[in-house]
């Protein structure tokens, strides 16, 4: 389940916690309403967050994230394994930070935001480099980026320890307050009848739009600065080298994929279509017609046309 990128469209910390370990009990209750054993599959979910730029909220987001999963597992679904009380995620550094002013600023942000994704707990790390505002990352700025990680695996020590800043009241007390927070939301979207049907009402798109304008406005205020945008700002700066990608690379995917159909056997990719449109009308597993259409070497376009024929497309509820 990815928080990344609700906040990357402009939740806060506690909306991406809490939205996206709800997003998770959803996942487990389809499993367990469908039979599945939690102590099976719930040992197989893992989790994608946002690293962003308050130090010591995002620890504290990442330890109460920890903290409400394991009393979920447990107390809601009744897990008896502690692989199952275990939250396992993934963090990347938040590309919405990232500057295309001053660009070197974001070498600091992205060590800063990682630091606080280890000192949470982040079983695997993502770092940014420092170019990704203007384009795709030359290969001297991404290996800059390896090498933040390194430094902080390797050199600051922060990695021996499980949960060095437990104990730190400032700490434990953002990190209450992070838990207090989501379960208020928790408390909500159980309310409206679970995710999805708070999703249908747009309650937590609405939340987003709302958090985001807010921040915005605190920015064009300088409420809230942004190092080398609305404040402490260079004029005249020099441009620095970024990655240029001429149009062969798109003619040279093109090329591929007019082979593969070429050369394919188009009987066996069409049958195992009408069969992925036929399991999508029923309550069937999707996942083996979908695998069978790859070993087909159907495209994923075309998978997602199939099921687009039977479900039609998805469309945001505007909120306001």
């Amino acid at each position: 389940m990815s928080g990344y990128h609700i906040r990357e469209a402009g939740a806060t910390a506690l909306q991406e916690l809490a939205f996206t370990l709800r997003d998770g009990i959803e996942y487990v209750q389809w499993g367990v309403d469908a039979g599945l054993d939690v102590d099976r599959f719930v040992p197989q979910i893992s989790f994608f967050f946002n690293a962003h730029s308050d130090f010591f909220e995002e620890i504290a987001k990442y330890r109460a994230a920890r903290k409400i999963w394991a009393e979920a597992m447990r107390d809601r679904f009744g897990a008896t394994s502690d692989r199952s009380w275990k939250l396992r995620f993934h963090s990347q550094t938040a590309g919405v930070s990232l500057t295309a002013q001053q660009p070197y600023n974001n070498v600091v942000r992205t060590a800063l935001q990682a630091l606080s994704a280890v000192l949470g707990g982040t079983n695997s790390l993502h770092t940014n480099s420092l170019d990704e505002a203007l384009a795709l990352p030359t290969a001297e700025a991404a290996t800059l980026a390896l090498r933040t990680q390194q430094i902080i695996a390797h050199e600051s020590g922060v990695a021996n320890v499980a949960d060095p800043l437990g104990g730190s009241y400032f700490v434990e007390k953002l990190t209450k307050e992070m838990e207090d927070g989501a379960l208020a939301y928790f408390d909500q979207i159980d309310r409206m009848g679970g995710m999805v049907e708070a999703i249908e009402r747009g309650f937590p798109q609405k939340e987003i739009a709302e958090s985001a304008y807010r921040f915005q406005q605190a920015v064009d205020r300088k409420e809230k600065v942004i190092v080398g945008v609305n404040d402490f700002v260079q004029r005249d700066e020099p441009p620095i080298e970024i990655l240029y990608i001429d149009e062969s690379a798109a003619d040279t995917q093109l090329a591929k994929l007019e082979k593969l159909r070429r050369t394919r056997n188009n009987d066996a990719v069409q049958r195992s279509l009408d069969r992925l449109r036929a399991a999508a009308k029923t309550t069937e597993n999707l996942m083996p017609p979908i695998l069978d259409a790859a070993r087909a070497y159907a495209t994923v376009g075309e998978m997602c046309d199939a099921l687009r024929q039977v479900w039609g497309e998805y469309e945001e509820v505007p909120v306001i």
